[in-house]
């Protein structure tokens, strides 16, 4: 792709579009543009066509998406199917509409069955029945892929989708109701240490930056806010955690996956996704690292990254989720591209950036 071309990155500010942003900009690419929610609103029709009217991008990276944990999932069921559907319509549909060369779709594995087998490849998509509690998001991620694998089929585009395991990084989600399961599962562990510390200085600071509803953090009582904290499973004591720590899972920095992207992006090509004399389907990609562990090793890798000493307990009567779902990333490596960063680095680097920025 040609240095000069302009390259639309939707959700640019958040975990893995600001990722991309910065990825394509240490490659000599500087014809970037993105907008915020506030200035482009992707569940507008309009206003999203006339934005593709104004500025004619030549290459699309899709990273805008409405995303939560379990709890989030399982609450706002409705909100999850159609404002993913919506955001993927105008988007895709737009870019087609005006000659976008280049299309690059984010979705994420949990688009497979609650049992494939493991490690998943590309081919179990729609092989047996989804998760319950992500069932809703899934389906609106599958028919983006569908979507763009259809175009391709029918009118000879270059639109790929790529499917990330479980992500973390810079710019990551830390609010305690709706954000998932590594950066929730650090600020819980950051306020319980300062909880236990009897810190509540640095605790109005956090919650101050970061609010949580029902809680005004410059004016409640230090007994207001332990107990808004309790609500979250968050005590001086002790942490409880959603579920029985036993599911597996696979974790991938979000630098990492920005530059999986790119690498995509500007090497591989539809026609090199076909498999010749079988019927085209699946031609999206798995990113990950091929490597999991349990929850609860992730606990006890992020208490000591934050310090944490007080007890962990494991709350069974809340759901679990996918008890293992591992990437296959032969696919992945086929087309030159392996991740740097090891789980341990990441988590010690993601709780610096959360310090830093807090």
């Amino acid at each position: 792709m040609d240095k000069n071309a302009k390259i639309y990155i939707a959700g640019h500010r958040g975990l893995v579009g600001s990722a991309i942003w910065n990825n394509l900009l240490q490659r000599g690419y500087n014809n970037l543009i993105g907008r915020s929610h506030a200035e482009l609103d992707l569940l507008d029709p309009v206003a999203v066509r006339e934005f593709f009217d104004r500025e004619r991008p030549d290459a699309v990276v899709l990273a805008a998406a409405h995303v939560g944990g379990i709890m989030a999932n399982s609450t706002y069921r409705a909100d999850f199917i159609y404002r993913n559907l919506q955001i993927q319509q105008n988007v895709i549909g737009e870019s087609w509409r005006h000659g976008v060369k280049k299309l690059l779709f984010l979705g994420s594995t949990c688009i497979y069955p609650r049992e494939a087998a493991q490690p998943i490849t590309e081919d179990q998509l729609l092989t047996s029945p989804l998760e319950y509690t992500n069932e809703p998001y899934a389906i609106a991620k599958i028919a983006g892929l569908k979507l763009c694998e259809s175009f391709n089929l029918q009118y000879g585009t270059d639109y790929i989708a790529v499917m990330p395991t479980n992500l973390y990084g810079p710019n990551d989600n830390f609010h305690l109701e709706n954000s998932h399961v590594l950066p929730a599962m650090m600020r819980k562990m950051h306020l319980a240490r300062l909880l236990r510390a009897g810190d509540f200085a640095a605790i109005r600071a956090d919650l101050m930056q970061r609010p949580v509803s029902r809680l005004d953090a410059a004016t409640s009582t230090e007994a207001e806010i332990s107990a808004r904290l309790g609500d979250f499973g968050i005590y001086s004591d002790r942490l409880e955690l959603w579920g029985s720590g036993r599911p597996l899972r696979e974790f991938l920095w979000s630098e990492d996956m920005a530059d999986a992207s790119v690498h995509i992006l500007l090497n591989v090509h539809f026609s090199d996704l076909i498999k010749d004399g079988e019927p085209v389907r699946n031609t999206h990609i798995n990113i990950g690292t091929g490597i999991e562990l349990t929850i609860a090793q992730l606990a006890e890798l992020v208490r000591a990254t934050v310090g944490f000493d007080g007890e962990i307990r494991w709350d069974k009567t809340k759901p679990d989720g996918t008890m293992r779902k591992l990437c296959d990333v032969s696919k992945l490596h086929s087309l030159g591209w392996r991740h740097k960063i090891e789980l341990p680095q990441g988590v010690n680097r993601l709780y610096g950036w959360y310090l830093a920025n807090s």
